[in-house]
């Protein structure tokens, strides 16, 4: 096995962790954005992506002839419960959610293009096709994050000032 290939294996593991991870985030902030519609319809279309970028990894495995890692996956579910449970106690939850979201669509991007680079190593061109559509929806949802954090900020700090209940 090749060096490029061995890497290719290791490191879709690890994004097919990271995609459980964020269905499993994704899900938890749903209660926490149905007073933004906006952000709750984008969260909504962005966990259906999710769920097809796992799908779409662990085929890439297996035409690999390989697994996903149940133990990294377990890991990354447990982590990602974890922080949704602490972020329930801040009393600017969505805010800390949509500065998470983004970093973590940032980690996601930065993850796919190490993959196209070593899928294309690899000489794995079905992987490189892959991981540029899977690599494309995380640009596209970053962008997303990044360009309607001054609309949430300003919506949040709205429902702040009436005493509505701002992230719950």
């Amino acid at each position: 096995m090749t060096q490029a290939r061995e890497r290719l294996v290791q490191w879709l593991r690890d994004a097919h962790a990271m995609e459980e991870q964020a269905e499993t985030m994704l899900k938890g902030h749903l209660d926490r954005v149905k007073h933004y519609p906006q952000f709750e319809a984008r969260v909504r279309e962005h966990l259906q992506e999710t769920k097809n970028q796992a799908e779409i990894v662990r085929g890439c495995l297996e035409s690999l002839g390989e697994d996903p890692s149940s133990f990294k996956d377990a890991g990354s579910k447990l982590l990602a419960k974890g922080q949704a449970i602490s972020g329930m106690f801040a009393d600017d939850e969505i805010m800390n959610w949509a500065l998470a979201s983004h970093a973590f669509e940032n980690l996601e991007v930065a993850s796919y293009t190490v993959l196209v680079a070593t899928a294309e190593a690899a000489g794995e061109a079905e992987i490189v096709v892959a991981c540029r559509k899977i690599l494309a929806q995380e640009e596209a949802m970053a962008a997303w994050v990044k360009d309607n954090l001054p609309t949430l900020t300003l919506a949040y700090l709205g429902r702040d000032a009436s005493d509505l209940p701002a992230s719950r």
